[in-house]
């Protein structure tokens, strides 16, 4: 894929390019080698994206559930940010054979590693916000983000439920939880509670009852796991 046909994204896109080299930045892979020809990959664009992606979620999320308090409105949130989702958002719109890249590394199945389509995806947000500004941005990613938006709402599992899923889908030891410090009044009690997963740093969360606090402890190792492995939901994790 050359980068005079990346034109035929546009439709895809739902947005036609005043600057086309935003674009082709966004569908850069490092092993392009881009920076040594004074270019640029997807990874400074990526970064932009990211918070582009979560500024629309939030607020979509916010006026979606007005109900919601911020423990379920959170939930949700993580649910729809996360890699496995993003990669899933990438396929669903068809990104990969337009990602620009290294022979080797497309050789080796790139186009279609989880890992590479959710920077990728997140970059193009990242380049439609700089082309066109918040509301191109913000189409784009209600318009292919609404199945994900709908099924958040309607299945969004306890994390602690979550977490265990996922880690005995792989044969793995149950996670395993302990309180590592309670303070304030008995009125009012703040705990801090660690998980453990085999082969993982601990990770904590707090909350005002020890099930809250295990709570989010499961969903910060949620989070470890999907940056650090990009583990999908439900067990799954993406084919490379």
């Amino acid at each position: 894929m050359s980068e005079r046909d990346l034109s035929d994204l546009y439709p895809l896109l739902g947005h036609q390019f005043a600057q086309p080299e935003l674009l082709a930045e966004a569908l850069s892979h490092p092993s392009l080698g881009r920076r040594r020809q004074g270019g640029r990959d997807y990874q400074r664009m990526e970064f932009l994206g990211d918070r582009v992606l979560g500024l629309v979620i939030s607020t979509a999320l916010y006026h979606d559930d007005p109900g919601a308090d911020e423990g379920g409105l959170a939930v949700r949130f993580n649910t729809l940010v996360r890699r496995g989702t993003v990669a899933d958002a990438a396929r669903l719109i068809g990104l990969g054979p337009y990602i620009l890249m290294g022979k080797s590394e497309a050789r080796q199945g790139g186009r279609d590693k989880p890992a590479i389509l959710a920077d990728v995806c997140e970059a193009v947000i990242g380049a439609l916000y700089l082309d066109g500004g918040f509301a191109v941005a913000e189409a784009f990613v209600l318009r292919y983000w609404a199945g994900f938006m709908a099924n958040s709402g309607a299945a969004g599992k306890d994390p602690k439920t979550e977490l265990q899923e996922l880690i005995q889908g792989r044969s793995g030891e149950p996670p395993g939880y302990k309180i590592v410090s309670q303070e304030g009044p008995d009125h009012e009690p703040s705990f801090t509670v660690e998980v453990r997963v085999d082969g993982l740093e601990a990770a904590q969360g707090q909350g005002g009852s020890r099930q809250e606090a295990e709570k989010a402890a499961a969903r910060a190792m949620l989070k470890v796991l999907d940056k650090l492995l990009g583990w999908g939901k439900n067990g799954g994790k993406k084919a490379k």
